[in-house]
């Protein structure tokens, strides 16, 4: 790895190519966008100071992710905030090569919602679960990461929090 050589040019590529997965991961732990951008900020200075101890062929990102992780925890349990996050749907849906009905635009809003409504109700370590897996379409290793558990642990949590969203679904739907 050139960067743990020293190539400043190879690290900032890192930075770039991994910059938006590492802000998202921490607003999803700081629930702050504010404090999100300095905890990734943060989490790549102290990932370029600690090149040395990198284990040449393991995977970057999920290195990386996790001092991420530690980097928003820590700022979260000093800044002591509690922000609800809301990810934009239209960030993560596919581009849609026809026009939608009004009708079918309502539906999704009001579905949206819902789920939505359903998320807010769950305990943090439930909503940090699904918020990686399935709004920032981590992988299991790098969730791990994030999570500072193994993958199996968080296959375990994923099922339990998907049961729990949905029953918190299904009561509201009766």
């Amino acid at each position: 790895m050139r960067a743990r050589d020293g190539d400043v040019t190879a690290y900032e590529r890192l930075v770039e190519r991994h910059a938006d997965v590492a802000f998202r991961t921490a607003c999803v732990l700081c629930r702050n966008a504010a404090d999100a951008e300095e905890a990734a900020q943060d989490a790549f200075v102290k990932a370029h100071r600690s090149l040395g101890r990198f284990r040449p062929g393991a995977p970057w990102r999920p290195w990386l992710l996790s001092i991420v992780a530690n980097e928003a925890r820590n700022r979260g349990r000093s800044a002591g905030r509690r922000l609800r996050l809301e990810l934009r749907a239209a960030e993560t849906a596919a581009a849609v090569t026809s026009t939608p009905s009004s009708e079918s635009i309502v539906v999704v809003a009001e579905r949206d919602a819902e789920l939505r409504a359903a998320l807010a109700t769950l305990a943090d370590p439930d909503r940090e679960v699904l918020y990686l897996r399935y709004f920032l379409d981590l992988s299991e290793a790098e969730m791990a990461a994030v999570l500072g558990c193994r993958p199996g642990t968080v296959k375990s949590r994923l099922s339990r929090s998907l049961a729990r969203l949905r029953a918190v679904v299904e009561a509201e739907d009766v």
